[in-house]
Parts: structure tokens; sequence; C-alpha cells
């Protein structure tokens, strides 16, 4: 046999298996650094166990994965064959079709006051994938972009992607998990770039009020900061709440500001891909620039339905959010009757965000739970309810579980989570 050894050819007698075990050692393949630093997503990898024991037969209560349980609504589908019928199903411009920009641009002014033009609007294949390029466009190496804990579990890894350095500030329980003013004034260095917000937040829930957003723009615009606004929960809100959209609270800020929404959330669209930016003409540019040369456009026929939920009956949106609504009500109730924990009012989203720090360094059947990464892993296993630990999160002591799900599911799930505390010794 002939083989290719540093340049060479070199004769060999040895089997196909041993030549490529030989070139795997003369040529290793090392992953970059910077991938082998981040951290799997742990909302995935909770999921992806959720699903191995559910494949196996059991029937697992699955509250891990930020997902509607609702399917699309018809009208969106419809939209999507519609377009796949017209033929819709080439290429498009790299950062999306000018009807969705026009669409986006539109709503935003319309539920906001704020005026984008459809060149500032850059679709791309889901909100992470536009926060990606937020940070891809506007972070160089040894920049700092400073992000409240809990946080979403990939905003860091999507700094570090960058070579940025992602600064984490613990903001307390008993401030509802949002950063003040003088928390982020403290953090703010030489090389900080950018702030992240997320208001309705995920894991917490908790929704920023006008005044609060207000007083954390008056330091933005002292200190000369840019900020990103995952606007992904705008609208799933509850109660007395009310979203507010970041650049509308001071002038100037617009400037400054990319928000970040999508159709996933609101519109039970997670499977389609669609997010977006929207962002001064430069920053809009740059970042279409870059997806052109990373991912082209996002898909063609996801872009179309994309058009028909904004454009759309919007009666969808409001129906979902009644059955959040009442499942958020319900998972708040049947919480506060579990001994030993606690978990702020959910103001949006659809996560609870529990405290469990009396609950650990206690054994579970034998299971040692020293941290919220073993409790989560013994709760799944011995009760088959599936969470995400708090460490994840940026805090550790706590749990995220999704309140996606059916009332039923609700219902058992919770009544297991009590029995499994009820079981620590």
């Amino acid at each position: 046999m002939i083989v290719v050894v540093d340049g060479r050819f070199t004769a060999v007698n040895e089997t196909v298996s041993q030549v490529i075990s030989n070139f795997e050692v003369a040529m290793p393949m090392q992953v970059s650094q910077i991938v082998s630093a981040l951290e799997p997503s742990a909302t995935l990898a909770m999921a992806g166990k959720a699903k191995e024991l559910a494949a196996a037969g059991r029937k697992v209560y699955d509250f891990s994965v930020g997902e509607p349980d609702f399917t699309t609504p018809r009208h969106i589908c419809e939209a999507a064959h519609a377009a796949m019928l017209a033929g819709h199903t080439h290429y498009t411009v790299a950062s999306g079709i000018p009807e969705l920009k026009r669409a986006v641009a539109k709503n935003y002014q319309k539920r906001t006051g704020l005026e984008y033009a459809p060149a500032q609007v850059v679709i791309s294949n889901g909100a992470k994938h536009s926060i990606h390029n937020v940070f891809a466009a506007l972070c160089d190496p040894g920049d700092e972009v400073i992000i409240p804990a809990p946080y979403w579990v990939s905003y860091a890894e999507l700094v570090k992607l960058t070579g940025a350095k992602p600064v984490t500030l613990e903001t307390p329980e008993a401030n509802d998990f949002k950063l003040t003013p003088a928390q982020l004034r403290a953090a703010i260095t030489p090389r900080t770039k950018m702030l992240l917000i997320c208001s309705p937040s995920n894991p917490t829930g908790s929704v920023y009020t006008p005044q609060e957003l207000g007083a954390l723009a008056d330091v933005v615009l002292e200190r000369n900061l840019l900020v990103l606004s995952d606007e992904i929960y705008e609208h799933l809100v509850y109660g007395n709440h009310k979203f507010v959209s970041f650049p509308t609270v001071r002038a100037g800020l617009s400037e400054r500001t990319i928000v970040v929404n999508g159709v996933s959330k609101s519109y039970a669209m997670t499977g389609w891909r669609i997010g977006w930016t929207l962002s001064p003409a430069n920053v809009a540019k740059a970042m279409g620039d870059l997806q052109s040369q990373e991912t082209s456009n996002p898909c063609s026929i996801s872009q179309y339905a994309a058009v028909a939920a904004l454009e759309g009956p919007q009666q969808c949106v409001s129906d979902m959010l009644r059955e959040f609504a009442k499942r958020r009500d319900f998972v708040r109730s049947r919480l506060a009757k579990i001994p030993g924990v606690s978990c702020p009012e959910m103001g949006g989203a659809f996560y609870a965000f529990v405290n469990i720090k009396q609950h650990l360094g206690r054994s579970y059947n034998g299971m040692n739970c020293e941290n919220s990464a073993q409790w989560c892993l013994a709760l799944l296993e011995q009760q088959s309810v599936g969470t995400v630990m708090g460490s994840a999160f940026g805090a550790e002591g706590y749990v995220r579980m999704s309140y996606a799900a059916s009332m039923a599911d609700l219902e058992t799930g919770l009544e297991r989570i009590a029995a499994f505390i009820a079981s620590a010794q």
C-alpha cells in the first residue's frame, strides 16, 4: 500500500486501520483554544439527557428547554407553503428579504414609536445568531461586555468567541435579579465596550420598569457604552408588568443600542430559526457583510413565514399569552407550598428561577447533591423531571424550570419535585 506521510510517498504493508492510526498520531488535529474553552449549552445538555430517558421508555416531565409547546399557528404555516409553491426556494439577500425587513421595522415603530429604515434591519438564523453577529461586529479582543447574572447560558460564550471578555455582575434575588446603576457604574473600566440587558429575562422572568431602564440608560450615556438589548420575550409579560424597549427610555439611545428580537417565542416558531437586529446603519451593514461570509441568508421559506407572523392576525399571540399566564400562576402557587424553596415573581417569559439553597448538601436516595448540577441530575434520574442547574446561568443554588409545558405535566412534575425534596436526608 502507498500512503503519504509528511508529504512523502511511502510503501507499507500495514492494514488500513493501522495506516489511519499512524496518520492520526503523525498529524494530530487539535481544536482551537477559543472553541476548546467554550462551555456546552447546559439547557441542551439537560434536554438531551431527558430525551435519552424518554427513548428508554420512561415518561419524562421535561421543563429544561425554553421552547413554547404550542404548534406554529396555521396561517403562518400556510404562508410558508404558499412561499414554496410560489418558488421562493432560492437564495435571498444575505441579510434578509426586503419584505421581512420592512415588516420588522414597521412592527417596531408601531409598538415603540421609534423609526428604523429597512436597511437597519438584519435577519439572521435565530436570535442566537443575531447576538453572535452583534458581538462579532462590535467587539475586539480585550474588550469587556458587562452581563448581569443570572444570564442566558449562551451570552458569555458568544462573547468569548470574539476574544472579548464577559464581565458578569451578580444581582441579588432580593432585588428581583435586576442590575442597579451603582453596580453598573462600579463595573465599568477603560476596556468596557458594551452592556447586555435582557428584559423580560431568561432565566428569571424579571421585567425592568421604565424607571429602572432609564436609570441604567443614564449611566450608559454618561460613560459612552454600547448596549445589546435582548427583547425576544417582549410579548410574554404578565399582570401589571409592562415591556419597554431599551432605546425608547432616553433620547440618543438608538444610536448606541442594538435591539435583538425574533419570532421564536411569541409565535411558537423556534424551529423556523428567524431572528433579527435593529441597529445604526453602519453596524447593520457590518453584520450583513459578516453574515454573507458566514451563513448567507436565513431559510427563505422561514422568512416569508415570519412576514405572515408579523403582519397577520395577532390573536394567536394573545391566546398563547393567556395560557402561559395560567401556567405561571399555577407554578407560583405550587412552588409556594414546597418547604425551603423561594421564587421571585415571574413578570415575563416562561421560566421559574427557583432557590434551592436549603436543599443542597443533602442526600437523595443515596445521591449526594452538593451543587445545583448534581441536584438537577438526581431529580431527573429519580423523578424523571428535567430542569437546568442555576450554575449554568451564573447563579449557583438555583434551578430553572420552564412552564412552557401542559398543565397536566406541570401538575405532575411539581408533585414529583415536592416528593424529591421530601426524600432528602
